[in-house]
């Protein structure tokens, strides 16, 4: 019988990459010369800081391309827009999403159940369990999962026969 699971999850490794790729970055580009801005990367959380607080926006959308750049989703980063302000440089600490929380969980399960397909869906811890007679199925939902607006990323692992 074939299953999945539909998980939520950044690679730590990919998130210390885009960080030194943004910091190489802002080391050649004019505007931030001079400047005292770096991109701040320790156990899955990176901080930005800067001396204003829209070079931190624009750090944020430096950091977003690298992202994008090793296919990192960034809906998975969790930041407050205003930037901290401490002496003399603004932050933002940014962390990812891990996991899929109780109530996107149950959401998922709504959108499974409403699709009348012939599977079955569970939760387990922080993530949902499909399985299914058909692969075509799993795929539809799939699918449905991709399409549903949900605010955050998600991986289909263990696709199993």
């Amino acid at each position: 019988m074939p299953s999945m699971d539909i998980v939520s999850e950044v690679n730590a490794s990919e998130i210390l990459n885009a960080t030194n790729n943004s910091n190489r970055e802002i080391s050649s580009r004019f505007d931030f010369r001079g400047v005292d801005a770096a991109f701040d990367y320790t156990k899955e959380h990176v901080t930005v800081r800067a001396e204003a607080e829209f070079q931190c926006q624009q750090l944020l959308d430096i950091f977003r391309a690298q992202l994008m750049k090793r296919k990192v989703d960034p809906r998975a980063m969790l930041f407050n827009e205003k930037a901290l302000h401490r002496g003399k440089t603004f932050s933002i600490p940014i962390t990812f999403k891990q996991g899929i929380p109780q109530e996107v969980c149950k959401k998922i399960v709504k959108l499974v159940k409403d699709s009348k397909l012939k599977v079955q869906c569970q939760t387990q811890g922080d993530q949902v369990r499909v399985s299914g007679k058909k692969r075509d199925d799993l795929q539809k939902i799939m699918s449905i999962i991709r399409e549903a607006e949900l605010e955050q990323p998600f991986q289909f692992k263990n696709f199993k026969d």
